[in-house]
């Protein structure tokens, strides 16, 4: 058995184009500035920047990269992350996967993969220790990716594939990795533009291990503890999944319902975690290795399946008008066989529910009615009728076909499930997200809402919480570990845990700046240096975190994003929810601008020159 103290820093880039490989070094400095993962990976792709580019033409790159964590066994640390120029977007796109693909190729030395150019005729990479071998996939070329999957399962244990919806370059696509995905942005189109179909790491020989194993056992001894006593991943999601999460965004009008028209439906209950682990005999189905244990499956139908997670039951349900989890369900493995995005489709199948009903683009599908869907995913993922034009995602139909007052996108990404008029930190959030609409980049609708610490309705301290969790999660994400551990890590040291719920959420309100020097990070920081066996301090750490998120806006900003892009849609900042009495309406603009001035970005969202030689990006 082969031996890794720390990291490889070895990458592998493969030119699909020419059929060639070659094997290099990640700098050292590269390593310590950009942590890993997410950071180091976008640090890679600033580095092979293609420009303003058709995202699906051969110019595009994928980057690929394992977590510092990991094949440590430290806890959730089975995920990697991917960048690409997104199809859906034109910007950059991130996504980031529990499956088995990431532990397989850092087994095999390598700690990062680019993949350029396209492939001549539908291929699949066979990746060892070596390097890599092309292979013909003209014998699952238009399968399924159940199919594919197990067709490649003989030649390696970590699998990246794609399905019909990559193939015909449906712009929210996904790859899978066994039954988890890089979700978002559209990768597996950018994988069919390159007629690739897949790619499989073999099982490798190497051998992860920290460079200070002593240090490394405490904290993954005290992690353990801490994931396995907080109440949200201890029991919420370990029993129920993310679709616990509707008990708390339902009541509080944040689950968004008929395209976003509210953000509360008393049907919605039929969607909660806890209702459908009744229903369908849950028991886990997770990522590997995982601690938290948030995956479920059931029997359905007489069938076993995935359980939908949060956002799918949302925008797959209560924003369709559609409340049986049942075909929520069902819907929900169609697309895993077909490699679609359940968030994006959902926001498109909504837009055109509501477009149909204003005359604007007739269909037969309408808010409520269940018997048309798996035939419209069908046609989405294999761009049949009108699937054709709802393959293009929100964006693009609102521009062709009117309706923009009510496409909710933000930069041209569908937005996940949760309504930000009920929560004006993230409706900040949403706006400053670098790939799009997406609640993972700073999540304070879990303070707001989840956890009760701060006014949903006020501004305050909201640009300083967003900037801080921005932050962080890019941290996290570049270690790489779940994002969930932070309910457990953050929450369950001493200083949060055993002070007053009233005194905590007066001091968060009241003085952020002091809240936010107190958060205890250390778990996270201490891993990464006993890992590495790098010593940066915890100002180092979390700067880190900043120069990543930065970084990723500026290639955004090369690539046309401005203030201009930074907006929540038209619906979310000039129309209430309907059952809110109050009217409540983010003040996005009065947000944006302290978020700017305390980024040190300019007025129109730019990084200024001053940051960015701050921060060591040029």
């Amino acid at each position: 058995m082969k031996v890794v103290e720390g990291f490889s820093n070895k990458l592998l880039t493969i030119d699909l184009t020419n059929k060639s490989f070659e094997i290099s070094q990640i700098p050292m400095e590269d390593r310590i500035k950009y942590l890993g993962a997410k950071g180091l990976g976008l640090k890679l792709f600033y580095d092979n920047f293609p420009g303003k580019i058709d995202p699906l033409s051969p110019e595009n790159i994928i980057v690929i990269m394992p977590g510092i964590l990991m094949g440590t066994n430290a806890p959730c640390s089975g995920r990697f992350h991917a960048i690409t120029i997104s199809p859906l977007t034109g910007i950059i796109g991130t996504s980031s996967c529990g499956g088995p693909f990431g532990m397989s190729l850092k087994k095999n030395g390598f700690d990062a993969l680019i993949i350029k150019g396209k492939a001549e005729n539908p291929t699949f990479l066979v990746i060892d220790e070596k390097g890599v071998t092309f292979e013909s996939a003209s014998e699952i070329w238009g399968k399924d990716t159940h199919h594919t999957q197990d067709y490649l399962s003989k030649y390696g244990d970590g699998i990246l594939a794609i399905g019909p919806a990559g193939e015909h370059l449906v712009r929210y696509a996904n790859v899978i990795s066994r039954h988890r995905f890089l979700g978002r942005c559209g990768f597996g189109a950018v994988f069919g533009s390159k007629n690739l179909k897949g790619i499989v790491a073999k099982k490798g020989e190497y051998k992860i291990l920290p460079k200070n194993k002593v240090l490394f056992d405490k904290l993954r001894k005290k992690g353990l503890n801490y994931i396995n006593r907080n109440q949200f991943t201890a029991y919420n999601y370990r029993n129920y999944g993310t679709s616990s999460n509707v008990n708390f965004t339902n009541p509080k009008g944040a689950m968004p319902a008929y395209n976003f028209r509210d953000g509360y439906d008393p049907q919605s209950v039929n969607l909660s975690g806890e209702k459908m682990a009744e229903l369908f005999h849950s028991k886990h189905h997770t990522c590997k290795p995982c601690s938290i244990l948030c995956g479920h499956k059931g029997i359905i139908n007489g069938k076993e399946m995935a359980i939908p997670e949060y956002e799918t039951v949302t925008l797959l349900g209560s924003n369709l008008g559609i409340f049986d989890p049942a075909k929520i369900a069902e819907w929900n493995d169609l697309c895993s066989k077909m490699g679609l995005d359940t968030i994006s489709l959902g926001g498109t199948l909504a837009w055109a529910m509501e477009a149909n009903e204003k005359g604007i683009f007739k269909s037969e599908l309408t808010f409520g009615k269940e018997d048309n869907i798996a035939d419209t995913i069908l046609k989405i993922a294999h761009r049949v009728d009108i699937g054709d034009k709802l393959a293009e995602g929100v964006k693009r139909l609102a521009e062709e076909h009117g309706g923009n007052e009510f496409a909710i996108h933000i930069k041209g990404l569908e937005i996940s499930g949760y309504d930000p008029r009920a929560a004006f930190g993230q409706a900040l959030s949403f706006a400053t997200a670098n790939r799009g609409g997406c609640h993972l980049s700073a999540y304070p609708v879990g303070l707001e809402i989840i956890f009760d610490l701060l006014n949903p309705y006020s501004e305050k301290g909201k640009a300083d919480y967003t900037i801080f969790f921005e932050n962080l999660f890019n941290c996290i994400n570049s270690l790489q570990t779940c994002l969930f551990t932070a309910f457990a890590y953050l929450f369950e040291a001493p200083l949060t845990k055993y002070t007053p719920h009233f005194l905590l959420k007066f001091i968060m309100t009241n003085f952020p700046k002091i809240a936010i020097s107190l958060v205890d990070f250390s778990l996270y920081h201490k891993m990464w240096v006993a890992v590495t066996g790098l010593n940066i301090t915890a100002k180092e750490f979390i700067t880190a975190g900043e120069r990543i998120h930065v970084l990723e806006r500026y290639m955004n900003c090369l690539l046309g994003v401005s203030r201009n892009d930074d907006i929540l849609p038209a619906r979310l900042i000039s129309k209430s929810r309907q059952s809110d009495k109050k009217q409540k309406l983010p003040p996005i603009d009065k947000m944006l601008k302290a978020y700017y001035k305390k980024r040190g970005y300019d007025k129109n969202g730019k990084p200024t020159e001053k940051l960015l030689k701050k921060l060591q990006i040029i």
